[in-house]
């Protein structure tokens, strides 16, 4: 059974603060599939998790070049950052050849649900919604997918 963690995300500063904190249970191979509207803040949890890591930036949406790679600045694991809105399915996300750096990176996929599950079966899923497009408060909810997140102690993030 997945054991599915939901908190409230008052700010855009929390958020990234919860970027953060992910960055001290993720270790190279590690995927995370990001999901919401536009606007929600998936960059800005990616942002958060690069700052966390130590990689170089900025963390800027790659929808235009689909996908970036920030190295580490500190010998850990590089931050591979893909955003998938525009991609038309598996195969051209299988074109993008991500397999190749899965096992040395930590991998953040925005717009990925459905379309990442070929890659891995170990995932952490990460959906972010928000009530009042008014208010910068979001609902965000962690899935972990597969064995690799069953021991990484995800219930510190309630």
């Amino acid at each position: 059974m997945r054991d599915i963690i939901c908190t409230v995300i008052p700010t855009e500063e929390a958020m990234r603060e919860l970027g953060h904190r992910l960055a001290e249970v993720v270790r190279p191979g590690d995927v995370l599939v990001l999901s919401g509207d536009l606007g929600a803040g998936k960059t800005t949890l990616t942002q958060g998790l690069g700052e966390g890591m130590k990689v170089r930036g900025p963390i800027t949406s790659p929808t235009f070049v689909i996908a970036r790679v920030h190295p580490s600045l500190c010998g850990g694991p590089p931050l591979v950052h893909v955003d998938a809105y525009r991609l038309g399915g598996f195969a051209e996300v299988d074109d993008l050849d991500l397999d190749a750096d899965l096992e040395d990176a930590v991998t953040v996929v925005e717009w990925g649900e459905g379309l990442v599950d070929g890659l891995t079966d170990d995932r952490l899923e990460i959906a972010i919604s928000r009530g009042n497009p008014d208010s910068e408060e979001r609902t965000v909810r962690l899935t972990p997918a597969g064995a690799r997140w069953a021991d990484k102690g995800l219930a510190r993030f309630r």
